[in-house]
């Protein structure tokens, strides 16, 4: 039966506004509205649906329950109807855990991490349709990192030449780590706990939200993210551990290219700081890094 949208309500969370939740016969359901063309343009809808229904069982995701297509003629725009899941958002949890808790929840999110990396891809690229066809990004045919600077530097105009020297210097060696791994895997792209729900008992993660970034890339470039922010030892400590313990390697190898493989969205979130809050905090980061020529530096 067709799930009844005559009353949404807004869920917390992300910078779309888009998402909301919805009740009928006394079943709550979430609706994602495509109200704004994004990357993947009208093909949003549906690759995000098929998303869910590749990694569901190996992840915790929603049960995809209606994928609707856009209806130009009477105005209505695609929807994702999705099960609604339980539990708390990471990123309000977290600061309230002991040490204990912050270790517990570290590990849980490392595997986490480990799982997607280890879910192959042929190649890298964004996802295109619905039977995830791998297409191209703007930087391919570029020089990695150093490139994707030069093309943005116009965009980071409040950076001193120091600053923007510094960070070149930082991208070659980053770039030239990240080329000792040759393998793609599948890349949610935004995973940190404000993306993430979690069980505030057994600190299990319950959903994995917010696939609208994910695309096929680097094996490390979700470890980047889950450490870009939370740098607290014995949060970090326990996802680095619970990563090479499901994908082998060593902590420290493992976070070496983690932070080198994060450079990719730091820099891009830089070039935006006035758009959010996470990018102006991105900035601060990654002028830290620039400033300091050190992957592992912090403001």
């Amino acid at each position: 039966m067709p799930t009844d949208f005559s009353s949404l309500t807004p869920l917390e969370g992300g910078w779309s506004g888009e998402t909301f939740l919805a009740e009928a016969a006394g079943e709550r359901s979430v609706v994602r509205i495509y109200a704004r063309p994004g990357a993947r343009g009208a093909a949003a809808h549906e690759v995000d649906a098929a998303l869910l229904r590749l990694v569901r069982g190996l992840v915790s995701v929603p049960e995809v329950l209606e994928v609707r297509r856009a209806d130009e003629a009477a105005g209505l725009p695609a929807l994702l109807v999705t099960s609604f899941l339980e539990g708390e958002r990471g990123d309000l949890l977290l600061p309230r855990l002991d040490r204990s808790g912050r270790e517990r929840l570290g590990a849980h999110l490392g595997r986490l991490a480990a799982d997607l990396g280890g879910m192959p891809m042929l190649g890298s690229g964004p996802f295109v349709d619905a039977r995830l066809t791998i297409g191209t990004f703007a930087t391919d045919g570029e020089d990695g990192l150093p490139s994707l600077i030069d093309r943005l530097a116009p965009s980071l105009g409040w950076w001193t030449p120091e600053e923007l020297d510094g960070l070149r210097a930082v991208a070659l060696d980053a770039q030239a780590l990240l080329d000792t791994v040759p393998r793609h895997c599948l890349v949610h792209s935004d995973l940190n706990p404000k993306n993430l729900l979690v069980d505030p008992e057994s600190l299990e993660v319950t959903g994995v939200l917010d696939w609208e970034f994910a695309h096929a890339g680097h094996p490390f470039t979700d470890l980047g993210n889950l450490l870009r922010f939370e740098r607290d030892p014995a949060y970090a400590d326990a996802v680095l551990a619970a990563y090479v313990d499901r994908r082998g390697g060593r902590a420290d190898e493992a976070l070496e290219l983690a932070r080198s493989a994060d450079l990719w969205a730091l820099v891009d979130l830089a070039s935006r700081r006035s758009q959010n809050p996470v990018a102006e905090r991105a900035d601060r980061l990654l002028r830290a890094i620039a400033r300091g020529r050190d992957v592992h530096a912090l403001p």
